[in-house]
């Protein structure tokens, strides 16, 4: 399969089941919170080489990068960036006490994942989470970015193929009328 149509299956996929304005917006502040939740710790183990520090957050970044340039580049550029800035916030927080910075990653964490569920309440939907939950933790930062893209008018072409192909998918499943 090449990698355009394993992207555009991929967004399809998400945009079927993120379709209320109310969900998306949600998703769009829970899956960083919920990403910050899991930095905050991972910010905790690290190594030092030299005058610079790399931590576990880091490794997680670079891993999830990495297999998001194999779906596209741009988005996946986007994402490292935005990531290496959450990993900056999460180093600050993680440097907090312990108590305080452990309460902060929790109520982020667990607070985004709860968000997810009410968004997928308001959109009627059963969240991909529920069902495939490593694909659904490792596919949400992507589409983050992506509805970023979206939210700002960009690559207009690639959210009107996928548009028309969920609306094909639909009327598919639908039957004939």
């Amino acid at each position: 399969m090449k990698s355009e149509n394993k992207l555009l299956d991929m967004l399809v996929a998400y945009a079927s089941a993120h379709q209320h304005p109310l969900n998306v917006f949600v998703h769009m502040i829970g899956i960083p919170a919920i990403m910050l939740g899991a930095l905050i710790p991972l910010s905790w183990l690290a190594v030092e080489v030299g005058s610079l520090r790399f931590t576990a957050a880091h490794l997680l970044l670079v891993g999830f990068f990495l297999f998001y340039v194999t779906l596209d580049v741009v988005f996946a550029t986007v994402f490292l960036l935005a990531g290496f800035l959450l990993s900056v916030v999460a180093a600050w927080l993680g440097e907090l006490p312990l108590r305080t910075s452990g309460t902060i990653a929790a109520l982020c964490f667990f607070g985004g994942y709860a968000a997810q569920f009410a968004g997928h309440a308001i959109e009627k939907s059963m969240p991909v989470l529920v069902r495939h939950p490593v694909q659904a933790n490792l596919a949400a930062p992507f589409f983050t970015v992506v509805e970023i893209f979206k939210i700002l008018g960009l690559r207009t072409e690639l959210f009107e193929r996928v548009k028309r192909t969920v609306e094909e998918r639909r009327n598919t499943a639908a039957g004939p009328v």
